[in-house]
């Protein structure tokens, strides 16, 4: 989606409440960001709000077809567009990476997500926030949730795994249907807690929060080298050798 409709929509009601039901969730894992280097990826912007005051730096990286905006507004820019498969970062230097409507979006998800695990610091730790497959959010495209390609559990622990990473914990938004009734929406929280006591398979969004494999997997399939014995060098006759011997 183009960064004008993603703002547009996190603008309007629907858009408030699906931040705020998200935000709970991010919360819920990472309390605090105190001194740690917090990247965000995607159209992170409207959840990077909770780590901007207490991290230690905190900046917002979006994809180039996507386009970017200035964030924070009435302050010095945080945000800037780049290469999702280049990111211009040193390796291991960022703490957290927060991603948002990036992983759906993305054309090659598992290049993304290795370039992720590039620039993320050996104990650091990555929040996705991922449409669900069986949710009513994808089902319908005046959300940006329901552009892009969805995800079910089992799809993003392989995709994790593919990539180096290990799902640590779980947990899911957006119970609530994606309409803009006034009704709804002042129910949204009691919708939330309902889902999530019975542990409905319908939210709109998977939270997954992941750690960072350091020693990879080696595949124990693996060709084994094959070693080939030198040959020793054939002397060859000269000419004047030969015509003597004739």
């Amino acid at each position: 989606m183009d960064v004008i409709d993603l703002r547009d929509f996190y603008s309007q009601r629907l858009g408030i409440v699906a931040r705020q039901l998200i935000n709970r969730g991010i919360r819920a894992r990472w309390p605090d960001a105190a001194g740690q280097r917090v990247l965000g990826l995607g159209y992170p912007t409207p959840y990077l709000g909770l780590f901007r005051e207490d991290s230690e730096r905190c900046i917002a990286f979006m994809p180039a077809a996507q386009g970017v905006l200035k964030w924070p507004t009435g302050r010095p820019a945080l945000a800037t567009l780049i290469d999702e498969f280049s990111m211009p970062l040193p390796d291991a230097a960022v703490d957290r990476i927060l991603l948002v409507h990036a992983l759906e979006m993305s054309d090659d998800p598992e290049r993304l997500l290795r370039e992720v695990w590039r620039v993320l610091a050996p104990s650091g730790r990555l929040i996705a926030v991922i449409p669900n497959r069986r949710g009513v959010w994808t089902r319908t495209d005046n959300t940006p949730f329901g552009h892009g390609r969805p995800y079910s559990r089992a799809q993003i622990t392989q995709l994790l795994r593919q990539t180096w990473f290990t799902p640590a914990s779980w947990g899911e938004a957006l119970f609530l249907p994606p309409l803009g009734n006034s009704w709804f929406l002042r129910s949204a929280m009691a919708w939330e807690r309902v889902g999530a006591a019975l542990s409905l398979p319908f939210a709109g969004v998977h939270i997954v929060e992941a750690t960072k494999q350091v020693y990879r997997a080696i595949p124990a399939g693996r060709e084994r080298a094959r070693l080939i014995p030198s040959l020793e060098p054939v002397l060859v006759p000269s000419s004047t050798a030969t015509r003597d011997k004739a």
